[in-house]
């Protein structure tokens, strides 16, 4: 991430296309139910973390983030959908609510998320 964005972005976000390999997204060939369960146990697990909203079946998380050294609130939001080929594909939002620049808090918050829950269902 170059310093100029660093400074000047407080909102990341998951797109198939984007330049930044870590925020496009993860697809599933694993049935909705048992991935939209692994995100919201991985997203109750997170420290400093709290559950705002859950909706499976709109499937949609929300969540506030707080930020380790400063305490600033971040929202997220996750939202879950079945792709053309019937995957379950989980893109992610993540923004501060304070501040021009995130020294790229929120991409890393997303890219760290979505890592998690590889792991998580690879361990079922």
């Amino acid at each position: 991430m170059n310093l100029i964005r660093a400074l000047t972005t407080n909102r990341a976000f998951t797109d198939p296309r984007s330049e930044d390999p870590r925020l496009r997204g993860h697809t599933y060939g694993i049935p909705f139910a048992v991935v939209y369960g692994a995100v919201l146990a991985e997203v109750e697990s997170r420290p400093r973390w709290t559950l705002v909203d859950a909706r499976p079946v709109e499937g949609e998380i929300q969540a506030e983030a707080r930020t380790l050294l400063w305490r600033f609130t971040d929202d997220v939001w996750i939202r879950l959908s079945l792709d053309s080929q019937g995957q379950t594909r989980v893109d992610m939002v993540s923004a501060s609510r304070v501040g021009r620049g995130d020294l790229g808090t929120n991409a890393r918050r997303i890219a760290r998320f979505l890592h998690a829950v590889d792991r998580r269902l690879r361990a079922m």
